[in-house]
């Protein structure tokens, strides 16, 4: 099917959202009157523009408080359709939108309604142009997909035909009933469809499509539901996106519209219109590499932390650090940075040790590899020499390097080929494995990145969850695979600058964190201090064993309990742009800790 974007979701000029489409794939586009008025461009130039991008105008819009008010404003609602459908005309825009009236003038009368529309729609009809009327959730008189049909039906016109807008109807009700009329609507007259998520917010619905809404997969609608009812229709017009939103008009336009164009295809998969090859979920984090121009101190606090220097790269100054099945790169070469410049509250840059990349076990890394490309997510190139192992990566929004590894299949190729063993002392056992990685995201790319690992990579993605920190919200959204071998939660800032003031961190699983602690703080590590008035709260909260608390309270360590387990954890101080986590899981718990963030973030802030 065509897919096509509306101008108003992404940002910059006409000229650069129009390359910015093309360039991600788009068919087509909606015009935004507002982004012609602001052109210096002809309509006849953007025309030219378009075909010139392969980009067809499916849609002008929108035509506002036309239907259902007295005569004398009608026929000044005619004189403007009318200068509209002469610029659609020069523009190549053969439908044109019109949204349910909100006029304090328009009378809930729906003959009234039909006829008007009827007699709009004659109009158009000289133009060769169709009218496409849609329900405003907050229409003052009109405002279900269901009533703007009745109208359609009842004016009997062939020019006109109804746009269904999968916020507007599910903004209203997620009741899969409520969808179910959509199939009596005949396909021939839905003259466009219209498709945004959003996550599921208690505030007015007006200023909730405004500001709120996603791109399919993003949020907590059932878009793909809606859409299925709309093909049982025989709808075969575009797949088009509008969507609102704060951050997207002021994100860069080419990367945004690679988000749209990726959301459109994923959406298309959970609909059944197109075959995208399978997703090969990660089943295991083979390792974390670090970057940094002072090896040192993250020497020590990995020594510190019951990590042995087993290896080392045979052409690259890069070292492997084992515990367990825990493993992390250290990188002291000329390394790429992340896509996003890191830098302080204060806006200047910061440097030091960084999370660059990710080793993730796949049980098909050819396929994984396949699906990302089939996503928009192109295998990145990757300087290699001819002995080293040929492993498929891919740039995660953020500019994460996500390796995709096999590192216990002796069929394939293995990343650990590359490194050449070197003496050490045995490991700590501390660690049993790597718990999860926190990846600290830029604040344009988070809903971006929570559907590029749901559907590039087939995570699933948990709850959001807001958190306090001592300078404004953070917002977490966590991803994992099936059994929890792979969880990355997703955190940025509520504004600009709020995410690059956070470190990304690895959480270390340890099977006894008292006994972790102990061994860090005797190896001359320095643990998170946590003020005393937390442990009172704890103590109040819950009951513990004689000495349990006191305990916690000499090492930092947090505690937390929920219906299925409980959840111990501590930190260590930051180096960097990094810091470490120890944690242990017991029963069914299956969060982070989210209540003892707000302390932990206090915290850092205040050792900062």
């Amino acid at each position: 099917m065509r897919t096509s974007i509306a101008t108003v979701s992404l940002s910059g000029s006409l000229t650069e959202k129009l390359t910015a489409a093309a360039r991600a794939g788009f068919d087509g586009v909606e015009i935004f009157e507002n982004d012609l008025l602001a052109s210096p461009l002809t309509p006849e130039e953007i025309r030219a523009r378009c075909a010139d991008l392969g980009l067809g105008v499916d849609l002008y819009q929108p035509m506002r408080d036309i239907e259902a008010v007295p005569a004398e404003e009608f026929a000044r609602n005619l004189r403007r359709a009318r200068h509209k459908f002469q610029l659609m005309e020069r523009l190549g825009a053969d439908t044109v939108l019109v949204c349910s009236s909100v006029s304090p003038l328009a009378a809930d009368d729906d003959a009234l309604a039909a006829g008007q529309l009827s007699e709009l729609a004659d109009l158009a009809q000289d133009f060769g142009i169709r009218v496409a009327y849609e329900a405003l959730a907050w229409g003052r008189h009109v405002s279900t997909y269901d009533h703007a049909w009745r109208i359609v039906e009842a004016a009997g016109h062939p020019a006109l035909g109804t746009c269904l807008d999968s916020f507007h109807i599910l903004s209203r009700s997620s009741d899969p009933k409520d969808l179910e009329g959509i199939e009596d609507i005949p396909g021939e007259k839905i003259f466009f469809l219209q498709l945004a998520d959003a996550p599921l917010l208690g505030m007015d619905v007006l200023q909730w499509s405004r500001h709120h809404r996603c791109f399919p997969g993003q949020g907590g609608f059932d878009v793909a539901g809606l859409v299925k009812h709309v093909l049982r229709t025989g709808y075969d017009g575009p797949l088009s996106l509008e969507v609102f939103n704060d951050v997207f008009r002021q994100a860069e336009a080419g990367p945004t519209a690679v988000d749209a164009r990726r959301s459109l295809l994923i959406l298309q998969e959970e609909a059944g219109i197109r075959a995208l090859p399978a997703p090969a979920a990660p089943t295991g984090v083979a390792f974390a590499e670090l970057v940094t121009h002072d090896a040192e101190p993250l020497a020590a606090l990995l020594t510190g932390l019951g990590f042995a220097r087993t290896a080392r790269h045979r052409g690259k100054p890069v070292e492997l650090w084992e515990q367990g099945e825990a493993r992390v790169l250290v990188n002291t070469g000329p390394a790429a940075l992340p896509r996003f410049r890191l830098r302080s509250r204060g806006g200047t840059p910061v440097d030091g040790t960084t999370l660059t990349a990710l080793g993730l076990e796949s049980p098909d890394p050819a396929a994984a590899a396949r699906r990302a490309e089939a996503l928009l997510a192109p295998v990145l190139p990757r300087r290699r020499a001819a002995e080293d192992a040929p492993l498929d990566a891919v740039a995660a929004p953020d500019g994460t390097e996500l390796f995709l590894c096999a590192t216990n299949r002796p069929e394939l190729p293995n990343w650990r080929s590359d490194f050449a063993d070197v003496p050490h002392a045995p490991a700590a056992s501390d660690a049993v494995r790597i718990d999860h990685v926190a990846l600290t995201q830029p604040w344009h790319h988070f809903d971006e990145a929570v559907l590029f690992h749901r559907g590039v990579l087939g995570l699933h993605a948990q709850e959001s969850v807001d958190v306090a920190d001592p300078y404004g919200l953070l917002r977490s959204r966590a991803v994992t695979n099936t059994d929890g071998s792979v969880r990355l939660p997703l955190t940025v800032g509520a504004a600009p600058g709020d995410d690059t003031a956070h470190a990304r961190h690895i959480a270390l699983a340890t099977d006894d964190v008292v006994a972790a602690a102990r061994r860090f703080t005797e190896a001359g590590g320095r643990l998170l201090a946590i003020p005393a008035n937390y442990y009172d709260d704890l103590a109040a909260r819950f009951e513990f064993a004689d000495g349990e608390l006191d305990t916690y309270r000499d090492l930092g360590i947090l505690y937390d309990r929920d219906a299925h387990g409980v959840f111990r954890h501590c930190y260590t101080h930051t180096v960097g742009r990094v810091f470490f986590e120890l944690v242990q899981r017991e029963g069914g718990y299956q969060g982070y800790g989210a209540a003892n963030a707000p302390v932990r973030l206090a915290a850092q802030h205040a050792a900062r």
